[in-house]
């Protein structure tokens, strides 16, 4: 396995656990039957930081839709550098500080850590076409 694909592996798992805490919150606030009912208009909120972490939640989502092809590309061009590697490391701890910053609800923190992973994916890209 490349270091890149190592990272890539890290983030799936993160992204794919993201949802436990914000679950375990609406079984705690609704109960579970509640929690396992459909969705409703009058169903009792969730925590504020459990709302925030599924937001958070999904933009992992929708950001993982780019950063994995991207690693699967350069796998799959047989490329990679220690700026691919580098790149790859901080869009990992850059979406793990994402999700914590956004739960815990500081709003700068939050854009700062969601460019900072915006720039690795630009790094990998430029690197696809060896311009990095």
């Amino acid at each position: 396995m490349t270091r890149e694909l190592f990272w890539l592996t890290l983030t799936v798992i993160l992204t794919g656990l993201l949802w436990v805490p914000y679950v375990l919150n609406r079984c705690q606030v609704r109960g579970l039957m509640g929690a396992m009912a459909n969705p409703s208009r009058n169903d009792k909120p969730q925590t504020e930081w459990a709302s925030r972490l599924m937001f958070a939640h999904d933009n992992a989502v929708e950001n993982l839709v780019v950063f994995a092809p991207l690693v699967l590309i350069l796998n799959a061009i047989d490329y990679s550098s220690k700026w691919t590697v580098l790149a790859c490391a901080i869009y990992f701890w850059t979406r793990l500080a994402h999700v914590i910053v956004y739960a815990i609800g500081v709003p700068v923190l939050r854009t700062l850590t969601f460019t900072v992973g915006f720039v690795a994916q630009a790094m990998l890209a430029l690197a696809i076409f060896r311009i990095l």
